[in-house]
């Protein structure tokens, strides 16, 4: 759990870090994979060096899993656009409700009742985000935002389940994840706006930034604990991200969301909480007797 949490801390620099290079969305989309593949190669052969090569039903899945992260990130920069980095990183994060009912049918990780009272709450942040009912809402278009972070989310979440699908390995399926999805944005960039492929510096130091830090460490630390935890666990200890960025967002970037935006973002991370949690199962009688206080007969 820790260790998923210091790699939520560290990809929650990312949508700051998009801001700041200041280039269109599909081509720091791109640039965050293609500076992040040749440490990726380096670790996965290390790896390979120790555990062997990578079975192919791994490599398969790793492979499906990085056209879904290509869209993941294609979909996620435009939002970052459309409402900024905070508001984004929020709406991507939609993904702990589709991982917890997708585990359900994939791995038999039966979700709370919780989360499907929480769910429709969730969705009623979602409205406060795109600014439907506020003149002020923060973005240059906050509904095309919304609908591009669902999209992320989507993405983003069978990205997650693939992964925890695959080997309990770490830097090997990251990095053929990573090579596909550099390959694949650079393949559907055209459809996303089209990139840049030479863009300057000190654009250059900030995209290398979102590579190393967020893309490489960051994901290498979410990946090794995917296969680790149940699914929905992990998408909830993800949470730390979105709230993280905000603050980022806020301080570093001065984004200001109108105030039923960020109540929509309460409601969203209150109603995450709430669903993903599974209630304590009562305890036996056996059980109850045991945690009864012992006291002395002398």
């Amino acid at each position: 759990m820790l260790i998923a949490i210091v790699g939520a801390l560290i990809i929650s620099t990312s949508a700051p870090l998009v801001r700041l290079s200041d280039v269109a969305p599909a081509t720091s989309a791109f640039f965050r994979c293609a500076y992040a593949v040749p440490p990726m190669i380096v670790l996965a052969w290390l790896e390979r060096r120790r555990l062997g090569p990578l079975p192919g039903r791994s490599r398969n899945l790793a492979w499906l899993a990085g056209l879904l992260f290509a869209l993941d990130l294609l979909f996620w920069h435009h939002t970052i656009d459309y409402v900024g980095a905070g508001l984004a990183t929020v709406l991507g994060n939609l993904q702990v409700f589709i991982v917890a009912f997708a585990a359900w049918a994939l791995f038999h990780e039966r979700p709370s009742s919780r989360l499907m009272i929480a769910t429709p709450v969730v969705f009623a942040g979602v409205v406060l985000i795109s600014g439907v009912f506020d003149s002020a809402a923060y973005g240059s278009d906050p509904m095309l935002g919304v609908l591009a972070g669902l999209a992320t989310s989507v993405s983003y979440a069978a990205f997650l389940l693939l992964m925890k699908a695959g080997s309990r390995r770490t830097a090997g399926p990251l990095a053929h994840a990573t090579v596909v999805a550099t390959v694949a944005m650079a393949a559907l960039s055209p459809i996303f706006g089209g990139a840049d492929f030479t863009p300057v510096w000190p654009a250059h130091g900030w995209l290398l930034l979102l590579a190393f830090g967020p893309q490489v460490l960051g994901w290498m630390l979410i990946t090794y604990t995917l296969p680790r935890q149940p699914a929905a666990l992990t998408a909830l200890l993800l949470l730390v991200q979105p709230m993280t960025t905000v603050a980022l967002s806020t301080a570093v970037l001065g984004e200001r969301p109108s105030l039923p935006q960020l109540s929509g973002c309460a409601v969203i991370v209150l109603g995450v909480l709430y669903g993903s949690r599974r209630a304590q199962p009562a305890l036996t009688v056996a059980e109850q007797v045991e945690q009864v206080p012992k006291t002395s007969t002398v």
